[in-house]
């Protein structure tokens, strides 16, 4: 095994500015997934469960989407929220019974809602209610994505460790191009998110500047 004093920071940065790195690339059309971007998760001055990397995060979905809807490619929502018993958050909602635990997350509450930064077309876009990490999991979103023959995965939300790269593993694994908007996705530590975004970049998908995948956008159609 490979030792390091580094930062999982300075090794991304390492890794990103590999001039041989290879790249999945873009396809030929693709799909806007914003994952879990509810108060629970963003709203830091409320929550603690909530995590902010770049201020301008929520900005930056919002211009994604309205580059989507411009193609009419379609633009996907998922949150989280759980029954009051807890039950439906099965085994991962079992190692903690606080205020802030995920299976509290609960229906109709104020941590299940959508941030209000957010610019959603409540007619055009698509929301799934996930339980799971993945929006794959136990989803419509695979039957979605065969419907607008999409090739491509776009990811934004959080967390980057946790639903994102979950997310990112089962795009790949279902023969999507996936890219990560670097500046879309958010964690609880600058620890985690670089470490998880190393190894998307690595392995599972293309870590990219938001405003070049905006531009790669506005050349389509």
């Amino acid at each position: 095994m490979e030792t390091t004093d580094k930062t999982a920071k300075q090794i991304y940065f390492d890794v990103k500015a590999n001039p041989h790195r290879k790249k999945f690339g873009f396809g030929r059309k693709a799909v806007l997934v914003n994952i879990d971007p509810q108060k629970a998760y963003t709203c830091t001055d409320e929550f603690k469960t909530a995590y902010e990397t770049d201020p301008r995060q929520m900005e930056y979905i919002n211009a994604l989407a309205e580059q989507f809807r411009k193609l009419g490619w379609p633009v996907v929502w998922t949150h989280v929220a759980y029954m009051a018993s807890g039950e439906d958050a099965g085994i991962w909602g079992t190692r903690t019974d606080t205020e802030d635990s995920l299976q509290n997350i609960k229906f109709n509450s104020r941590r299940s809602e959508f941030d209000d930064r957010l610019q959603i077309d409540r007619e055009r876009d698509v929301i799934y209610l996930k339980k799971m990490p993945s929006a794959f999991f136990e989803t419509q979103l695979q039957s979605l994505l065969v419907w607008h023959q999409v090739d491509t995965v776009i990811l934004t939300g959080g967390s980057t460790s946790g639903c994102i790269r979950a997310t990112a593993v089962d795009s790949l694994s279902r023969g999507y191009r996936t890219i990560v908007p670097e500046q879309c996705v958010a964690d609880k530590h600058e620890s985690y998110h670089y470490a998880n975004l190393t190894d998307l970049l690595l392995k599972y998908a293309d870590v990219e500047d938001v405003e070049d995948v905006l531009c790669w956008l506005q050349r389509q159609g």
